[in-house]
């Protein structure tokens, strides 16, 4: 094998940690993605094909970062619920992982985020209400980025082709 098929090798790999990153917040998501293309575009050897691939592949990475947090933001903010509600979801979140195998993240996410909302409402309706919704707009950003970061890796194994066919 050569340096150029094992740097192919090694990206696939990465941009497909990047693509499940978007719906696992625990691996890297976009960004790895982004990075690999850099990276596929620089030492894959497909010459002008990489560049073309690079530049493709970042404008949906970065519009699908931008669409994520536009979409949660908008939605956030549209509910009235703080950034400290999502950063205490994000915690416990976390501490989920540790204690709930597989869905802990999510889990404790959602824990979080209720029991912030109901300490900030003083209200179990209210709470649920703004949960929900929250939940409901970052499970829109994360369909959002993980469509547009499929693309991005499609443009790849576009990209992959058509180096190996010239």
């Amino acid at each position: 094998m050569n340096p150029e098929s094992i740097m192919t090798v090694l990206c696939g790999l990465a941009i497909l940690v990047g693509v499940a990153g978007t719906i696992i917040p625990v691996l890297p998501g976009s960004i790895l993605i982004g990075l690999s293309l850099l990276a596929w575009a620089i030492w894959g050897g497909a010459g002008t094909a990489g560049w073309v691939v690079f530049g493709v592949g970042v404008a949906f990475v970065v519009a699908g970062v931008a669409a994520s947090a536009v979409l949660t933001g908008r939605k956030l903010k549209e509910h009235k619920i703080p950034n400290r509600s999502v950063v205490i979801g994000l915690v416990l979140g976390v501490a989920g992982m540790f204690i709930i195998p597989v869905v802990g993240l999510f889990v404790g996410f959602a824990v979080g985020l209720l029991l912030s909302e109901y300490l900030r409402t003083r209200n179990f309706r209210t709470a649920m209400t703004s949960s929900w919704a929250a939940l409901k707009a970052t499970g829109l950003g994360m369909l959002v980025e993980f469509g547009l970061a499929c693309l991005a890796a499609s443009t790849w194994v576009i990209g992959v082709w058509v180096a190996a066919a010239s």
